[in-house]
């Protein structure tokens, strides 16, 4: 195993995860003391981990078509859309 990409992607995903609005909810449900907070980590944890096999799948796809630089390319810029517009709204 490539222990090195590894934990890069360990620390991207897992800083983009943090107080994010997934994080929230999970935080919501998991305060309510009706619910059994086993059931809200499976739930969670599960959900994560299909759209983490989502994207692996759509990823591999489109690699298929298009550059790797040009993905990368792409996707940061998106981020930094996405940080311009968050900043601009708040």
């Amino acid at each position: 195993m490539d222990t090195k990409l590894f934990a890069t992607i360990f620390a991207t995903v897992f800083l983009a995860e943090i107080a994010d609005k997934t994080q929230i909810a999970t935080i919501l449900y998991a305060s309510n003391t009706q619910h059994n907070k086993l059931v809200v980590f499976l739930g969670s944890a599960l959900a994560l981990c299909l759209a983490s096999a989502i994207a692996v799948f759509a990823g591999s796809m489109l690699s298929q078509w298009i550059n790797g630089k040009v993905m990368s390319r792409v996707a940061g810029s998106l981020f930094i859309i996405v940080g311009i517009w968050t900043f601009l709204k708040a």
